[in-house]
């Protein structure tokens, strides 16, 4: 196996090298152009990138002209970030909008849609990639290679390399409408606020400025403290509140269209506010009222939880809910989709929809970090369609999660949604060339939080991996057997990939029983003395030879309870609660029967079996597809799906013989044998390389 696992990693190292000419294009691959002719009354650095996008990519009729109208006073049917298209026009309110709708424009003609008679805004005020980069250019949980932002101390300057790079970056975020970015992870270093990583923030932000992305910092909320200028971070000493005040100047001075802070306070060994005995809410406004003269705008994550006897997932909820109204209408609460860590699945977290006096935005993970790194082929959008989709009842039916965060429901002052990046130096950005389309499908969903996970897909193959637009678009024969022997199965492949990975990792609401190592393989077993008990998987399953399950009906942890009618007694009730979320919210017997007759045993052991089942349909469909693809990338998945079938078999005999030891029943016949055993994976656990 060790072998195996050798070979494997030289061969998709090597196909990497290969590929580089071909995938750090993304999805704005070069087209041959067609002649058109481009005409803008206004001129700015926006409107110069989007003629020269025009005339680089335009795909229509040879000899067209496409008119670019920006009006700030005019299309009142339009946001400021809005579009329209229109019989070769492009209307917008700003030059940002313009350069949105150009883009629009040729991703149009490059999937066949509809080119005129578009009314486009974006669901969200502010967009957003967090990214996780150390300042000495590690990235945690990031698997795509160093930052693309920062080299170290000894390395500040700014190379032409560098910003080589940063246009790459800002034109595909601005491709897609996002209009942010977070250089520095919420694990923040100080040392980001002193004048040397300024002024490297400074360039940056130029560099990102005329695509529209705006710079946000992560900071230490003890960054006085740390940087050795005060004895003390209270937010309500007088000295901390002027320091902060004079450290936002200093920014502003140096980059005025900054965005804000990030901060991740009072959590996770992270300083914050209860250090000093305030709430969240104190010590977020006394960053907001800095930032306020400015526009700039507080991101204050609810990733927050203690060591105690409380069930974790209650801890978010339980800390800000009392807080709803208390914060400044520049701070927006920033809530991972469910209550625990983006785990494979999870429900909704409850805080979407509860404070409603509270400006609230979404948070996914785009890294895979629970999901396989950049080994696993695992499309996200079906995850986070779930979540925006899921309704909280909270303001009666139809309330989903992007109703109440997006201004739908709720009057917020501001609406944002954030995705922690998975880009990195790696010849193809992100690791693995279809974990491409998870950067994609964060910036499609963020522009339009109504739209379907197989739109997204379809999108993203044909821009990705066919690049001859003109090919498709003069023989019909062609597109029509590239459509039938490539996209269609291909597609169906991602769709369906987010579903296999839960079968095969976590199915029936098992959730957080992966390895320590990484969070990459499994690990159900482990719980080393002297770890919290809340970071040890035995938490979560609560596997005995009773059954299996975390109770958080009203009868144990009472989690349930934080949810609205009648999702409460939807989840509570074991009738209705969905399969999906079985053992999230009930510790169940291992032969209680399921609805299609099943034990809970033999439900478990067919859905391992699926995923690696379904794992191996994606190999059989990958291999079928190799006339359609350039060798480089097909060689490259090709191998990583290998990869991911042998983990998706450790996981399953991993989960299972270890379960096995409290059920102690047996595995169903009809479903492949284990061929690991399980001393086995358990002594090579921490020998595990990923790659």
């Amino acid at each position: 196996m060790k072998k195996l696992n050798l070979i494997i990693i030289v061969v998709v190292l090597a196909a990497s090298s290969v590929q580089a000419q071909i995938s750090h294009e993304l999805w704005l691959g070069e087209q041959t152009p067609a002649a058109v002719n481009v005409v803008s009354v206004k001129s700015s650095p926006t409107l110069e990138i989007a003629k020269k996008e025009l005339q680089d990519r335009f795909v229509g009729t040879p000899g067209s002209t496409i008119r670019i109208l920006v009006d700030k006073k005019g299309n009142n049917d339009l946001k400021t970030d809005g579009y329209k298209l229109d019989n070769n026009t492009i209307k917008a309110k700003s030059d940002i909008g313009a350069l949105y709708g150009a883009y629009a424009l040729l991703r149009r003609q490059q999937t066949g849609e509809p080119v005129s008679g578009v009314v486009s805004n974006p669901s969200y005020e502010r967009r957003i990639l967090d990214h996780w980069d150390n300042l000495d250019g590690s990235v945690e949980r990031g698997y795509a290679g160093n930052s693309i932002f920062w080299h170290g101390k000894d390395s500040l300057a700014v190379l032409p390399s560098d910003r080589k790079l940063w246009h790459e970056y800002a034109r595909a975020n601005c491709s897609i409408g996002i209009n942010g970015s977070v250089i520095n992870n919420v694990n923040a270093s100080p040392l980001v606020l002193t004048d040397a990583y300024l002024q490297r923030v400074k360039a940056i932000a130029d560099i990102l400025r005329p695509y529209g992305i705006k710079i946000y910092l992560s900071v230490n909320f003890a960054s006085p403290v740390a940087l050795k200028e005060l004895s003390t971070a209270d937010p309500l000493d007088g000295k901390v509140i002027s320091w902060w005040s004079q450290k936002v100047k200093e920014i502003y001075s140096i980059i005025p269209d900054f965005g804000g802070f990030l901060v991740k306070a009072s959590s996770e060994g992270q300083p914050g506010p209860q250090n000093y005995g305030r709430s969240h809410a104190e010590g977020a406004n006394m960053l907001a009222d800095a930032l306020k003269p400015y526009d700039g705008i507080v991101m204050w994550r609810a990733f927050v939880y203690t060591a105690n006897d409380e069930d974790r997932a209650k801890q978010a909820y339980a800390e800000f809910t009392p807080l709803d109204g208390k914060f400044r209408d520049n701070v927006i609460i920033q809530v991972k989709n469910g209550p625990i860590d983006f785990q494979p699945r999870e429900p909704f977290s409850p805080l979407f929809g509860a404070m409603k006096k509270t400006s609230v935005m979404v948070e996914f993970q785009i890294t895979q970090e629970y999901l396989g790194h950049s080994t696993h082929l695992v499309f996200l959008s079906p995850m986070w369609e779930e979540c925006l989709k899921s309704d909280t009842y909270q303001n009666g039916k139809g309330s989903t999660v992007a109703k109440c965060t997006d201004g739908s429901i709720y009057d917020q002052a501001h609406t944002a949604i954030a995705g922690v990046s998975n880009i990195g130096l790696d010849s193809n950005w992100c690791g693995h060339p279809f974990a491409q389309a998870n950067w994609y499908a964060f910036g499609r969903l963020a522009w339009n939080n109504e739209l379907a996970s197989e739109q997204i897909a379809d999108e993203w193959l044909k821009l990705s991996f066919h690049k001859d637009a003109a090919k498709m678009k003069n023989n019909l024969d062609y597109a029509a057997n590239w459509s039938r022997h490539f996209l269609q199965p291909v597609k169906q492949m991602m769709l369906d990939s987010r579903e296999a990975a839960v079968n095969y990792m976590m199915p029936l609401g098992l959730h957080h029983i992966m390895s320590a190592n990484g969070h990459y393989g499994p690990g159900p077993w482990w719980a080393p003395k002297g770890v919290r008990s809340d970071w040890t998987p035995p938490y979560y399953h609560q596997a005995d030879k009773n059954g299996i399950g975390f109770d958080r009906t009203i009868q144990g942890s009472g989690a349930v309870r934080q949810y609205h009618e009648p999702v409460l007694s939807k989840f509570n009730n074991l009738a209705t609660c969905p399969d999906k979320y079985l053992l999230w919210f009930h510790h169940l017997p291992w032969n209680y029967k399921m609805k299609d007759g099943h034990t809970l045993w033999d439900a478990l052991c067919y859905h391992y079996d699926k995923g690696v089942k379904q794992v191996r349909s994606f190999q059989k469909i990958w291999d079928r597809v190799a006339p359609f693809i350039d060798s480089s990338r097909f060689l490259e998945v090709q191998m990583k799906l290998r990869y991911q079938c042998a983990n998706a078999i450790l996981w399953k005999d991993a989960c299972l013989l270890y379960f096995q030891q409290f059920s102690r029943m047996a595995i169903p016949y009809d479903i492949e044998r284990p061929v690991h055993m399980l001393k086995d994976i358990r002594a090579d656990e921490f020998k595990v390389r990923i790659k």
